[in-house]
């Protein structure tokens, strides 16, 4: 039977001691590190720096009067920005550059200090053999490095953009091009400022600059523009297509200059351009005064009747009605300016006339003449004659639209010298007197009897005060009494005779006066309906007696020189009646009722003339009976 060996006694003599080793070992060294702490315990560790700068064993205070020491760059040295030629010097610490002496001793300080003790110890250990470089601790504050540079140098480096200028000094065109401006670039000089700084750098650091160009450079396409418009009248057209020429209408160069400016904007791309822009207020009134210029209503053609063929003959071309479009043609005006042109075409509305130039008279109902009338003039005035010529001549070829109540002092127009018309005796409240106009009553008389004895309805008639004996002429010259009543007169604006045309027909009227016949006619062409006419007379009642004859002075007369300037006429009363039928039927019934006042004689004569007021007239030289003029 074997046996195993027992232990050997040396064996845990020998680990024994190893642990004992050990600690004792392990106490030393704590021991060391303890008395190592305690000697460093307010002091950096040995082997600590800062770059080239030996902390080793220094306080953090002594270490923060060292690193000043060792680092006056922020207070002495000189530190240059460059631009263009241009320099500024200035301390770090003018532009909020500092060291962080305190942050960077205390850095220093706790080298060993952080940690489980061996990694301090060993830390220690390091730095004592190898040494520990503590990075320094540097402070740039931006905010005051970029209030030096706008206060310093923005002002000497920076240029405001000029955008290109076009101006007016009356007439003259004045341009500017457009200049480039400068900016600072605030963060590009920041960012060098950061990199000379950390280097402890006296630079020299670049200011970086940026260049803003102008939105609008070239002024000179809008200023050649401005030139063209001014070197020359604006001229104003009316479109090639008017009937009526008017115009061309031309404004001055300096009136055009003051109503314009150069703005700017953008044009068709959105790019920003420079615009001729014209004052609206400058214009409008010129457009407007313009408008009332060439305003025209539409007219018809005017034509006469061919009884042969049935047929219209152009008489007078019809006129298109005219409106200026004030606001289109002040656009268009503002438009060729803008672009440089000096002549503008306005813009207009045309509008045709019911009837043109090309009507056919069964179109309109025009196949026969429905009725006519003459009235006679023996004894007037060369002026009165003339009168009634002028006066006939505005309705001849005038036509009458179906439904329409026709106005005569509406197509007469103003009776004046201006218009053509001569001096004639008219009458003028109690008396007659020398007026412009005389006879134009007879044409309207004309008229009333052409249409009281057509038919057709009587809207307004005025009759005369008194009784004027041309009206009651007969081809032969002798007097009818039974057309006494039948007068109408016209006393433009305010006395009118109006019809209406109360057939599906339009009425072409025909006047022809015959001077030399001392008559005139009046015609009406459309188509009859059958419609007959009767009528009838009360003659004149009432009679009454004309007042004796009034003489009165005229300086203008010699002496013994007599004239009649009013003729006496007896007044009355008289009343026309008449029917109007169709097929039997009763159209209308009419009752024209006149009251003529009594008119007397005057006379006027000369100063001294023998016979005369106070004394009773010489009875043979009386105011003599003798039909008067109107």
């Amino acid at each position: 039977m074997s046996t195993s060996p027992s232990p050997s006694p040396r064996r845990p003599r020998a680990a024994g001691l190893l642990l004992f080793a050990l600690l004792s070992a392990l106490g030393a060294l704590l021991v060391l590190d303890a008395g190592w702490s305690v000697s460093f315990w307010n002091r950096i560790y040995p082997g600590v720096h800062v770059a080239a700068v030996d902390l080793s064993g220094l306080t953090v205070e002594q270490a923060v009067a060292r690193l000043r020491t060792a680092y006056p760059y922020p207070e002495q040295a000189g530190l240059t920005l460059v631009y263009q030629g241009q320099t500024w010097t200035v301390r770090p610490a003018e532009i909020g550059f500092a060291i962080d002496a305190v942050g960077t001793a205390q850095d220093a300080w706790s080298i060993g200090r952080t940690g489980p003790w061996w990694s301090r110890h060993a830390t220690r250990v390091r730095a004592w053999r190898q040494g520990v470089e503590v990075p320094l601790r540097t402070v740039f504050s931006e905010p005051w490095a970029s209030a030096f540079l706008q206060t310093q140098v923005a002002p000497a480096v920076e240029r405001p953009v000029q955008e290109a200028r076009v101006w007016l000094e009356g007439t003259q065109v004045h341009s500017q091009p457009g200049q480039a401006g400068r900016r600072l670039d605030y963060d590009a000089t920041l960012a060098a400022l950061a990199a000379h700084l950390a280097r402890f750098s006296p630079g020299p650091v670049p200011i970086t600059v940026r260049e803003i160009p102008p939105r609008i450079a070239d002024p000179e396409p809008v200023a050649a523009r401005l030139r063209a418009v001014l070197a020359q009248p604006v001229t104003l057209t009316l479109p090639p297509e008017d009937r009526q020429p008017a115009g061309p209408w031309s404004f001055p160069p300096e009136q055009v200059a003051a109503s314009l400016q150069v703005v700017p904007g953008t044009d068709a791309a959105g790019q920003p351009a420079l615009h001729i822009r014209v004052d609206p207020d400058a214009w409008r009134p010129v457009l407007e005064d313009l408008a009332q210029q060439l305003a025209q209503d539409p007219v018809n053609a005017r034509f006469t009747f061919d009884d042969a063929t049935r047929e219209l003959v152009l008489l007078q071309p019809a006129v298109w009605g005219r409106r200026l479009d004030v606001e289109a043609s002040l656009d268009a005006l503002q438009t060729a300016l803008a672009q440089g042109l000096s002549q503008v075409q306005l813009v207009v509305d045309y509008t045709p006339p019911p009837v043109t130039d090309d009507a056919r008279a069964a179109d309109l109902g025009i196949t026969e003449q429905v009725a006519e009338h003459t009235t006679y003039f023996y004894g007037s005035s060369p002026e009165r004659i003339h009168n009634i010529q002028v006066a006939g001549s505005r309705f001849h070829g005038y036509l009458v639209a179906p439904g329409e109540v026709f106005s005569m002092a509406e197509v007469l127009g103003d009776v004046s010298l201006d218009n053509g018309y001569a001096e004639s005796l008219i009458i003028y409240g109690d008396r007659t007197i020398r007026g412009v106009g005389g006879g134009v009553c007879q044409v309207s008389t004309t008229l009333f009897r052409t249409v009281f004895f057509g038919g057709y309805p009587v809207v307004e008639r005025h009759p005369h005060a008194y009784r004027v004996l041309y009206y009651e002429q007969t081809a032969s010259g002798r007097l009818d009494p039974r057309l006494a009543g039948l007068d109408a007169t016209v006393y433009v604006p305010l006395v009118d005779f109006k019809f209406k045309n109360d057939t599906p027909y339009w009425i072409l009227m025909e006047v022809e006066v015959n001077p030399a016949g001392r008559y005139i006619t009046w015609r009406f062409y459309s188509t009859s309906d059958g419609r007959t006419v009767v009528w009838d007379t009360t003659g004149l009642q009432d009679k009454e007696e004309p007042p004796e004859p009034l003489y009165v002075e005229n300086p203008a007369l010699a002496k013994g020189e007599i004239k009649q300037v009013d003729w006496a006429v007896e007044g009355a009363r008289v009343t026309v009646l008449r029917e109007v039928f169709r097929d039997g039927t009763l159209l209308y019934r009419d009752e024209f009722t006149t009251h003529y006042r009594p008119w007397r004689a005057v006379c006027e004569y000369g100063p001294g003339t023998p016979g005369m007021p106070p004394a009773e007239p010489d009875p043979r030289h009386p105011c003599r009976p003798d039909q008067g003029e109107e």
